[in-house]
């Protein structure tokens, strides 16, 4: 897993666009002004959408006057988390959870082949398919690992065959519909019948 690196080349400026001020309003409403602080975490979010889904300095430094704490504790909070990018990413982000239900379950083989079709190395954007992947730990869906999230979407229950599928998906930029590929609805066992005779014996 790679460490987050701020990127070199950063624009000046950062201000929130007339439709996420509004947004902002609405997130500002949920807490108390005296608390106005939590809410750094989902106007980092809200910058990192703006932004091609990386957050630049200027975006944490406007969030700090924007909330009126230390800029130095938005920048924390942004290195902190997995989930703010701290340098541009492709158009498919692929975040391969390697925490251990996933690894003992074959991560180590999706983490080849990204490496093989998107990039040798993480936080590389690939030219052939504008996608770049990196490394995080548990996404929180244990039960279908291995996985990877692209962009907003889970894909669950994957194998090396599975895997090479999606991802050349995304380079012949036809992506596959997200979800199990093991052909489970949500976390849902895959053979009921066989439960259910389980509890009546």
């Amino acid at each position: 897993m790679s460490i987050k690196k701020v990127h070199g080349e950063q624009p000046k400026e950062f201000k929130f666009s007339a439709e996420n001020l509004k947004k902002v309003e609405e997130i500002l409403k949920r807490y108390p002004d005296k608390n106005r602080k939590s809410a750094v975490m989902p106007l980092l979010y809200l910058a990192q959408r703006q932004n091609e889904n990386w957050i630049p300095l200027a975006a944490m430094k406007y969030i700090a006057n924007f909330l009126a704490m230390p800029y130095i504790s938005v920048y924390e909070v942004a290195t902190f988390y997995s989930m703010y990018n701290l340098a541009p990413v492709g158009k498919n982000f692929i975040q391969v959870c390697t925490t251990t239900p996933c690894l003992i379950r074959g991560a180590d083989k999706i983490v080849k082949l990204c490496k093989e079709k998107i990039s040798p190395n993480e936080n590389e954007v690939s030219e052939k398919c504008n996608a770049s992947w990196i490394e995080v730990e548990c996404l929180g869906a244990c039960v279908s690992a291995p996985m990877i999230q692209i962009n907003d979407d889970y894909y669950e229950d994957l194998n090396e065959k599975s895997t090479t599928e999606i991802l050349e998906s995304l380079i012949n930029n036809k992506p596959l519909e997200p979800g199990s590929f093991r052909g489970r609805k949500n976390t849902s066992p895959e053979k009921i019948e066989s439960i259910n005779r389980g509890k009546n014996a």
